[in-house]
């Protein structure tokens, strides 16, 4: 397609620029073949004018990339391959999505975030672990996963080559590159190889990393680690080479730097005990730790670093005291740089160091050296003149960089003396590696203001790897081509062997520069000359800066770097004089000697691998006894780095090379920050563009068959055909499609594209679907046309129909309403005139009535008024002669009075006259008494003269009335006779004066009135006050019973609440305390198995290397308990026979108590042996001590082999054994309490109830007395239960041990009587009761069908019913047979007395069942049968204990308590389940993703989808599926859970365990699904989400179809669910994301937003989630309690803790008289009793 079709109109490009290096821009016009500029339309809107570069191919801009293929895995799969592409799809993936890891075909991009993310835990390490690369998101594990697979399946060594500038996270990729290998090539808890290669990170960190301006980790060295595995993947051990340490550091630093971390982390820990011999002080008093100025690195503990540095030492085994020397060393370091040189003499060709320094004196002390010596040769040398050996005193300036040059070859030799101890540490011990895998951490290309040496060497470094890296994709890409059988020509790539061949071939850089060290006045300013004389004008890679004759530059691949020539020489020849090493040869500290041993003449030759740091400088010395001059080591940094790296290159070439190219973001060190100059400045040093040059001049996009197919069907036009038809289809349809055949090429499987053909059929396909639309709406719109029209005409005939019918429904409706009018008008007047009719004569009849009415009224009122007149005359006639009579009567009663007061009034007067004399007083005072008495009589004499005159009155008051009604009648008579007009003016005023009189009464009875109408108003006031103060009492009163309810309520809801959350507390804890114990029994179990390997290597050590361990070496002692006397009691006995686990009593000690133990009394020890009355034959302790670590007697360790590894197990072990013990303790000494609180408290009900019955038969007074009586006794109990209490529990056991013997002899007694043996006498009965020579008859009624085995039958029973059974066979037998058949053994041994057989019948039947599932660890089915077996068991141990059973006959019950039996036996079913959820999990694990994921159960769903076979990767070794391998279906994982369920039900397995195990099996399920699925970016789109629905309701409903969800199985599945539906749902709006933020409980707000992030259309038509939809979904989930707290990944390894049901029911029809036993059991020993 020529340009003119690609840039047209709103074509999307990509222009340069200053600052963002490159900017989208989409054109405003189509483009036309010969013009010179493009009219551009930034994003922001701003109109540009691109010029065109002329040429035949004309310098068009980049194009830009679909939408679609925004943010890819890959970034060989897009469409265009270019810079700005790359450097975008970088950007988009680092800032938008958080993701740090980008493939670029087998390039490993790691950009580093500079913050710690949640994706390096174990469940990341579990979800890639197994899986194929191409279908996982990008990673490191990804990556380590792929080498180690290749490891494995090819046998061929493999390799890591992780690189980058300092700052861009290569310590910390290679740190979790180990990690991952670890945890895959040994277990989750590291073994102790594992563990030694982790612990040699943080040593290799302290002494070989520092603080650089662009990193505060950077590591100063090469590194390369060959971690060495065996045939079984596991790791074995590792070596390590290190390269180019930069001990220039030691004595200087730049600002802002510091030295390394070791130095700093023994000033931090200088307040310690063992390090205050030192002499440390702080780092800022330290002339090597100041330098840099800041000597802190935030967020950073120095010392806690120390800490674990020194624990890293420990693990590897360097001792304490040995660590100490070495931190001595590393002082001294520190003091010698503090020693000062003094200049002297002219011009300071002389110095002196004073000998009482301080600094000087620590610096020999802590190395044991000489103090004068020292100090002499830090400012001499010695020189060899014409034979002569001649000392000459140094200036100033030469002495202190000899005493520099001292401090960094004593820190070089300390380094390689570190990394020699650590390989030895690392290495194999027992058997050679089968293959390794290689870790290489070497510094990526640097350029800085001014370059040195160490640039050169790194620069050199990375242009042989760059070298190696092209070479490697070229080889790639051919086999690709050859093995697809296409044509190909020879790609062209930047080889930059002309460079290589600068720096190393002959007379090079390199060869010049060891020339000019030889030479005796050889300088860096001759050197520069002589390469500008060999190599300038003649080298196009070389040439010489303008203004400099110092400096050379040097084109590289990545960039034109210019080196500076000062200091080439010295650092290249590393110097360091011989007198001051003699002195420190000449230590008395061995560690300080043994660094500076003279190597070429040394014992062996070094630790292969081991870069030593002698050997990078020179040692300047003469013959003792001679007088010429030699030089030892005149091999020169720059030779021996360049060896070495010929080393690393050939180790490299024969194995199969892994990349990791690091990328710093920016040099802020801000987290997520991303600079697009410095980033595109690293992908072009470290080889991305490159690839990606390389991929785009081939066919960089490869599609196969069926998936080309599958994406452009829609362009084809055959219907369904065949894959041979499809390959056909394909190539037919390609033709068509790009007319140009050199775009294409077809391979064997796949279809190869040139650079920008998938998008121009992506443009094809976007076309023809466009198209496609088009016609689909065409028509649509037409048939909807159709519709619509059809629609109208039926629904214009309806209308019509329905108008005509409403017009004559109508005209029917007038007619009768025009009829019905007219009888309503003569209704209606009829009506009328008859009202009037009525009302005209009800008028009539009205006015009559009214009118007599009127009339008699009158005649009425008119009689009324003469009564009344006539009434009124008697009573004015009476009334005015009673007022006549009173009127006299008043006047005379007046006269009266008048005249007795005057009287008075005389006689007062005379009185008082008579009172003024004297004589009158005396007189007076004289007959005083004489006057009372008469003054009394007299009152007594006027009190009887006032009643006569009272009756006088009376009857002048009668009188007078007499004469009053006689003057009346005369008055009245007289009045008759009055002229008529007077007596009616006297009548009229009269009446006038009754009027007024009424008036006045009226008034008053108004009044009245009004005041009775207040009061009553004021009363009904009060009245309604109270009512209204009633009505609010009653309802205060409601209201108080309201809230009392809602109080007394919601205290109901808060208690309930209380106590529901404190029940799901204390159930939480019950599930926490049994999960941790199930895991302790996990580990445990694993302990064993880890014990049993070492048996297994210490078997094959001792064969191959006949080492035999002697005592000294013994690192545990077996306590032996005394043997159970005969006559013991019950308790003694069951205390000394334990579980299994208590039987491993072993005492972990010191190596000196060991040695000391051992040594005393070695064959009083092998003299011990161990009896019991159930077993005759003798034990040795070192049997026992076999036995109970799980060895044989022949087994034997090895200290020197196994002394780590053997340490570590037996520490965990004895804190497991001590762990699980005394929670053994605790528990059954807190169930032995209830069980003792119970059986009062019940013993106590049942006795009260049956007094109280008996208590009411009795008459008042015997019920009085038994009470008081009862009260006695119950008084007398309380005073024995805490007497019993403050004694102890001695005597409670002894009584319940008599209890039970008493018991047991009862029941031989009632077994005695019934066989009739009740006279056999004394001496049988004796003989009976004591069980030695006759066996007592069982109960006939209940103890039938007991099986008796003999003493010397029982290893016999044991291995035919449970060791030596084979698999097969167990599918042939009844359900739970065995532990039926164990339990009638053991039932008849207790019933004969002898219950330590019973016991170690049991003990026995635990351990064989141990081993028989050891040794089928793999076998479903067996685990199954007897995980079933070991439950019945364990049930029926608990139905007839004697404490806790339900029978009511003792008879049938045992004699002794198994509870510890049932412990074991519960720790062996638990054991058991693991192993059996182990097992299917194993078996389902390899199916889930295909299954869940990857199958299409609906067909056709995704058949327009984007197919990854775009961005398959092309790995190092490519791994295609194999063909006719039938992948896994969700079909096929039902039909495994079926057969799983089959499996258990089939084995009687109880329906809760069932439950259980699928609960666990359903969270594997989700957990594996949804963790892959937030690894894979293929898997999240719209119609994956949909399938992975229909998938889990498959599983659900094969759920519900076997009663499965009650256990939690469907509830486990919620979060795989609500991801499906979150791939469905919109995601768009606010309202949806709150909808999703509602909706998706069950997942974690990292998963919701990892899952947004990571979907795909599948589609252009398809949206993508905005970044604004998915910050605001993350703003709704951050406040969620806890939304930020949670991980990203499911807990694959999370085991749900299992509970046994205590009620598992025998089959009804397996009774023991009826129990068959199979003749393939060869159990016919066996006798029915």
């Amino acid at each position: 397609m020529s340009a003119a079709d690609l840039y047209t109109k709103l074509t999307r490009v990509w222009v340069p620029d200053p600052e963002q290096v490159w900017v989208p821009a989409q054109l405003s016009h189509d483009y036309r073949d010969g013009d010179d500029c493009l009219h551009l339309q930034l994003s922001d809107g701003t109109e540009v004018q691109y010029v065109v570069a002329p040429g035949p191919p004309p310098g068009l801009p980049p194009l830009r990339n679909p939408d679609i293929l925004e943010g890819e895995n890959d970034l060989t799969a897009l469409s265009y391959l270019h810079e700005p592409a790359v450097l975008h799809n970088l950007r988009v993936r680092f800032l938008d999505y958080s993701s740090i890891y980008t493939y670029c075909g087998i390039i490993l991009v790691a950009i580093n975030p500079y913050e710690q993310l949640p994706i390096y835990g174990e469940d990341v390490i579990d979800a890639y672990s197994g899986q194929n690369m191409a279908d996982m998101d990008p990673h490191i594990f990804s990556v380590a996963e792929e080498a180690y697979r290749q490891m494995a399946r090819e046998e061929k060594n493999q390799s890591i080559i992780i690189s980058g500038e300092s700052g861009a996270g290569k310590t910390v990729s290679a740190k979790f590159t180990m990690r991952y290998f670890a945890a895959v090539g040994g277990s989750a808890r590291e073994t102790s190889v594992e563990e030694r290669v982790l612990e040699s990170n943080p040593i290799m960190e302290a002494i070989g990393n520092a603080k650089t301006t662009r990193n505060d980790n950077s590591s100063r060295f090469g590194k390369y680690i060959e971690i060495g595995f065996g045939r079984k993947g596991d790791i074995i051990g590792a070596n390590m080479r290190t390269y180019l340490l930069e001990k220039s550091r030691v004595v200087f630093q730049t600002t802002e730097e510091r030295n390394y971390h070791i130095f700093y982390q023994l000033c931090a820990s200088r307040h310690l005990p063992e390090l205050s011999a030192l002499g440390l002080r702080r780092a800022e008093e330290f002339q090597y730790t100041s330098q840099g100025g800041n000597v802190q690195i935030p967020g950073t503990d120095d010392a806690a670093d120390l800490e674990r540095t020194r624990n890293s030492f420990s693990v590897l085994g360097v001792r304490p005291g040995l660590q100490m020397e070495l931190f001595r060393i590393l002082a001294a370091i520190l003091h010698l740089g503090n020693v000062r040189i003094q200049s002297s003499g002219r011009d300071g060709e002389r110095c002196s160091v004073n000998a009482e320094d301080r600094s000087l004196h620590l610096f020999c002390q802590l190395l044991a050296v000489e103090r004068s010596q020292m100090a002499h040769w830090l400012c001499h040398r010695r020189l060899a003149v014409a034979g002569e050996m001649l000392v000459k005193p140094m200036g100033w300036q030469q002495a202190c960089e000899a005493r520099d040059a001292l401090s960094k070859h004593v820190y070089g030799q300390l380094f390689t003396w570190t990394v020699g101890r650590l390989n030895g540490a690392l290495r194999a011990q027992r058997r050679q590696p089968h293959s390794f895998i290689g870790v290489l951490d070497i510094y990526g290309f640097e350029t800085f203001e001014k370059n040195s040496f160490e640039q050169f060497c790194i620069n050199y470094a990375n242009e042989k790897l760059q070298q190696q890296f092209n070479r490697h994709v070229f080889q790639l890409e051919q086999e690709e081509y050859l093995r697809e059988e296409i044509p190909w020509t020879r790609i062209e790539f930047s080889d930059n062997q002309p460079c290589i061949e600068l720096i190393e071939g002959k007379l090079g850089v390199l060869d010049l520069l060891d020339e000019e060290c030889r030479m005796p006045r050889g300088s860096d300013e001759s050197w520069a000359q002589k390469l500008y004389e060999r190599h300038q004008n003649q080298n196009p890679h070389f040439s010489k800066p303008r203004l400099s004759n110092t400096a050379f530059i040097i084109l590289h691949f990545a960039d034109t770097v210019q080196y500076e020539c000062d200091g080439f020489l010295d650092k290249n020849r590393d110097t360091v004089f011989e007198e001051p090493i003699n002195i420190l040869k000449a230590s008395k500290s061995e560690l300080v000697a043994e660094l500076f041993q003279d190597e070429s003449g040394g014992d062996g030759p070094p630790l292969p691998g081991v870069t030593t740091a002698v050997p990078n400088g020179s040692l300047r010395s003469s013959r003792k006894g001679g007088s010429t001059v030699r030089r030892e080591h005149k091999q020169t940094v720059g030779f021996q780095f360049r060896q070495s790296l010929q080393l690393l290159m050939g180790t490299l070439n024969s194995t199969t090379p892994h990349y990791v190219r690091c990328i710093k973001p920016n040099d802020l060190k801000q987290p997520f920050l991303f600079d697009p100059k410095r980033a595109v400045q690293q992908l072009r040093a470290c080889g991305v563009l490159e690839t990606i040059r390389i991929s785009a001049a081939g066919y960089p996009s490869r599609w196969t068959y069926p998936e080309f197919f599958k994406r452009y069907r829609v362009m084809m036009q055959c219907r369904d055909p065949g894959l041979e038809d499809r390959q056909a289809e394909c190539r037919a349809a390609l033709g068509s499609l790009i007319p140009d055949p050199d775009q294409y090429r077809f391979g064997k499987t796949k279809i190869f594209f040139r650079a920008g053909q998938v998008a121009l059929l992506e443009k094809l396909r976007a076309s023809r679907l466009r198209a496609a639309c088009v016609e689909v709406q065409r028509r649509v719109r037409g048939w909807l046309e159709r519709k619509r029209y059809q629609h109208t005409c039926q629904a214009a005939l309806t209308l019509q129909n329905y108008t005509r019918g409403w017009l004559a429904r109508r005209l029917a409706h007038s007619l009768r309403y025009t009829r019905a009018a007219l009888v309503l008008q003569k209704s209606y007047r009829m009506v009328q005139v008859r009202r009037l009719y009525l009302l005209i004569r009800s008028a009539a009849v009205t006015i009559q009535a009214f009118a007599r009415g009127a009339l008699a009224r009158c005649l009425y009122r008119q009689l009324r008024a003469e009564r009344k007149a006539v009434l009124l005359q008697a009573r004015v006639r009476g009334w005015s002669a009673r007022r006549s009579f009173l009127r006299v009567r008043g006047a005379v009663l007046y006269l009266q009075c008048c005249y007795r007061r005057m009287q008075a009034r005389r006689e007062l007067k005379q009185r008082r006259m008579e009172a003024r004399s004297v004589e009158h007083y005396r007189q007076l005072n004289k007959g005083m008494e004489v006057k009372l008495m008469q003054l009394q009589r007299r009152a007594d004499e006027q009190s009887r003269e006032s009643s006569l005159l009272k009756e006088r009155l009376s009857q002048e008051r009668a009188a007078h009335c007499t004469e009053l009604a006689r003057l009346q009648g005369e008055l009245s008579r007289l009045a008759g006779s009055v002229q008529d007009e007077a007596r009616s003016t006297a009548l009229a005023q009269e009446l006038s004066a009754l009027r007024g009189e009424r008036e006045r009464e009226r008034e008053e009875r108004r009044s009245a009135e009004q005041r009775a109408a207040q009061e009553i108003t004021r009363l009904t006031q009060a009245v309604e006050s109270l009512q209204r103060e009633k009505a609010a009492v009653i309802q205060e009163r409601e209201k108080l019973n309201t809230s009392l309810q809602e109080h007394e309520r919601a205290r109901e809801e808060r208690l309930s609440q209380q106590v529901a959350l404190v029940s799901s507390g204390l159930r939480a804890e019950l599930e926490e305390e049994r999960g941790r114990y199930q895991g302790l029994l996990k580990e445990f179990s694993r302990l064993e198995q880890r014990y049993e390997n070492l048996k297994d290597e210490m078997t094959f050590s001792e064969k191959f290397l006949g080492h035999r361990r002697n005592a000294s070496s013994q690192s545990l002692i077996l306590d032996i308990s005394p043997p159970i006397p005969a006559g013991s009691s019950e308790r003694e006995a069951r205390t000394s026979v334990t579980s299994p686990e208590r039987q491993r009593r072993v005492t972990v000690t010191s190596p000196e108590l060991e040695r000391r133990v051992t040594m005393t009394s070695p064959e009083r020890v092998r003299r011990v042996t161990v009896t019991s009355p159930s077993s005759p034959i003798a034990i040795s302790p070192a049997d026992s001590l076999l036995k109970a670590v799980g060895l044989f007697k022949d087994g034997r360790m090895r200290e020197e082999d196994l002394r780590h590894a053997y340490d570590a197990v037996r520490v965990a072990n004895k804190f497991l054994e001590s762990q699980l013990v005394s929670q053994r303790q605790q528990w059954d000494s807190e169930m032995e309490a209830l069980r003792l609180q119970v059986g009062a408290q019940r013993e106590e009900v049942d006795r009260q109830s049956q007094a109280l019955a008996h208590t009411l038969t009795l008459p008042p007074e015997t019920s009085l007395q038994l009470g008081l009586q009862e009260q006695l006794a119950h008084l007398a109990a309380d005073n024995l239960v805490s007497g019993v209490r403050g004694g102890g529990q001695e005597l409670m056991e002894q009584v319940e041990s008599q209890e039970q013997v008493s018991r047991r002899l009862r029941r031989e007694l009632h077994s005695l009587k019934q066989a009739g043996w009740g006279s056999a006498g004394p001496a049988r009965g004796t003989e009976v009761l004591s069980g030695r020579n006759a066996t007592p008859a069982p109960h006939k009624a209940k103890l039938q069908g007991l099986l008796e085995c003999r003493r010397e039958d029982e290893a016999r029973l044991i291995k035919n019913l449970i060791t030596g059974l084979r698999p097969e066979v167990t599918q042939t037998l009844t359900p739970e047979l065995p532990a039926h058949i164990l339990f009638l053994c053991m039932r008849q041994a207790d019933w004969r007395g002898e219950e330590q057989r019973a016991r170690a019948l049991c003990t026995a039947t635990v351990t064989a069942i141990k081993g028989a599932l050891k040794k089928h660890s793999d076998d479903f089915e067996l685990a199954a049968f007897w995980l079933s077996n070991t439950c019945l068991l364990m049930h029926l141990l608990r139905q007839f204990s004697p404490g806790e059973s339900s029978q009511t006959d003792e008879q049938t019950l045992l004699t002794f308590d198994p509870s510890d039996l049932r412990k074991a036996l519960n720790d062996l079913s638990i054991q058991t389940y693991q192993q059996l959820i182990r097992i299917a999990e194993s078996r389902l694990q390899p199916m889930i993703v295909p299954a869940m994921l990857e199958s299409e159960t609906i067909p056709g769903l995704s058949s327009g989808g984007k197919s990854l076979g775009s961005h398959k990767r092309a790995a190092s070794g490519a791994r295609e599926k194999g063909e006719g391998v039938q992948p896994h279906t969700m079909d096929s994982l039902l039909r495994e859970l079926s057969s799983l369920h089959h499996t258990l039900s089939h084995q009687a397995l109880h329906p809760e365990v069932c439950r259980q195990a699928f609960r666990q099996i359903s969270h594997l399920l989700t957990a594996t699904t949804l963790n892959n699925l937030l690894l894979r970016k293929d898997m999240c789109s719209w119609s994956k989400g949909l399938q992975i629905r229909y998938n889990v309701s498959q599983l659900e409903d094969w759920l519900r179809g076997r009663c499965l969800q009650l256990g939690g199985a469907v509830d486990s599945l919620e979060p795989l669910i609500q991801a499906a539906q979150l791939l469905q749902v919109s995601k768009r709006s606010e309202s949806d994301a709150r909808a999703i933020e509602e909706t998706c409980t069950a997942l974690s707000p990292p998963q919701i937003v990892k899952i947004l992030s990571l979907y795909t259309p599948l589609n252009e038509f398809e949206e993508r989630v905005t970044l604004n939809f998915i910050r605001s979904v993350q703003a709704l989930l951050n406040e969620r309690p806890g939304g930020k707290a949670r991980q990203l990944l499911m807990d694959v390894r999370h085991v749900f803790p299992v509970t046994f049901p205590p009620s598992l029911s025998p089959p009804p029809s397996q009774q023991p008289e009826q129990l068959q036993i199979p003749d393939s059991l060869n159990l016919a020993f066996l006798r029915r009793v």
